[in-house]
């Protein structure tokens, strides 16, 4: 076993695959260490594979925007792997005035980024989708919002990066992180010393465990989010689906199924031994909301869910790139569900940053020194 590289990685979802790939790329010698045995059976494989720039903060927007027309029409080609990529748009739909009225805020904010979407009236949703409920009284429509295969890009990241020469040891949970001289250098799990330039720490929720190790507490925290899948359906509709109050998001996929993700109510109550996990009550309060808006699916059968924890930041935006007070240890967490559609461009800000090249986007926004107190 190799023990030493330049850059070690925790973390091998999707955003720690992405940078271990563009790192390779470059020729920069990477080690990813992933608690779980498989690649992929975090939240990165399971989610509502959203590649959207509509209601973002408008801090992380430029980072969705630079992926949607830069890197995601390409990554199939890239990694050699069908990551069944469509921009077909994406539609939030309201039901109340309240709705309507957060998605217009929603939309201002965006539009004043210069990303394209406006709010259109629920005759309008209906041209874009009959399929839905004439409860829908209007949406915000982003054209070039869309969708892809989490799993299917998790592992085509993983797959490239292995080929460019990248090991993965997965069963490898960190215990600690250890400064050397002052500078982060060593990463140390239940069975082995890691030793690298730099570790990139892209944990999800653990990483707040890890850091702390070094004196580092990211202001986040976890919530459960829970998801289902339906047998393959004929074919209905391409777009993206969300609502004003977030309660559920999805779409179908190339295979008929649907994705939805979601809240039930009962997330807090749901947990039993610990684990996340869904039930038949949960689902079925899921499935009520999505036929109150798409009543065709009244008859669709559930053939598979799951649950899984998302990093909420306490400000809503990701904590990524360097961190001051830790020379060599730089940070991608607290995505707060929105990680998978800008993971290519945050994987390839990492691997710049780690680098010490000139990030392609400002990132500064996203440091983690916006959380020092202000004297």
């Amino acid at each position: 076993m190799n023990n030493t590289a330049d850059v070690i990685i925790v973390g091998g979802g999707v955003i720690g695959c992405a940078a271990a790939y563009y790192l390779a790329k470059k020729g920069t010698s990477v080690i990813v260490l992933e608690q779980d045995e498989s690649i992929g059976n975090g939240g990165s494989g399971r989610n509502g594979g959203g590649v959207r720039q509509s209601g973002r903060d408008p801090r992380e927007l430029p980072l969705a925007m630079y992926a949607v027309e830069k890197m995601w029409p390409h990554l199939s080609d890239e990694l050699g792997v069908n990551v069944e990529y469509h921009k077909e748009g994406n539609l939030r739909l309201g039901k109340t005035d309240r709705h309507l009225e957060i998605l217009q805020g929603l939309t201002d904010r965006a539009a004043a980024c210069g990303l394209e979407v406006h709010m259109i009236d629920g005759n309008e949703v209906r041209e874009i989708n009959p399929y839905l409920s004439e409860e829908v009284i209007g949406a915000s429509w982003c054209p070039t919002d869309g969708h892809a295969n989490p799993l299917i890009t998790t592992l085509g990241y993983y797959r490239a990066a292995r080929r460019l020469g990248v090991q993965f040891y997965t069963g490898e949970s960190v215990k600690e992180l250890r400064k050397v001289k002052g500078k982060l250098r060593k990463v140390i799990t239940q069975k082995n010393v890691f030793e690298g330039e730099k570790v990139i720490v892209a944990a999800g929720y653990a990483t707040r465990r890890i850091t702390r190790t070094v004196g580092i507490d990211i202001p986040m925290t976890n919530e459960l989010i829970e998801a289902l899948v339906t047998e393959a359906e004929p074919e209905m509709f391409p777009q993206m689906l969300g609502t004003a109050d977030a309660d559920f998001y999805g779409h179908q996929t190339e295979h008929g199924s649907f994705v939805f993700g979601g809240e039930s109510g009962f997330e807090k109550t749901a947990l039993g031994d610990g684990r996340s996990q869904t039930s038949s009550i949960t689902a079925s309060c899921i499935c009520r909301g999505i036929m109150k808006y798409i009543p065709r699916l009244a008859e669709a059968k559930i053939v598979r869910t799951w649950a899984g924890y998302e990093d909420v930041c306490i400000d809503g935006v990701p904590v990524i790139g360097n961190v001051e007070e830790v020379p060599g240890l730089i940070l991608a967490c607290a995505f707060t569900g929105h990680g998978f559609g800008i993971s290519p461009i945050v994987g390839k800000l990492l691997s710049e940053a780690a680098r010490e090249e000139k990030t392609t986007l400002d990132i500064s926004a996203f440091h983690y020194d916006r959380f020092r107190a202000v004297i």
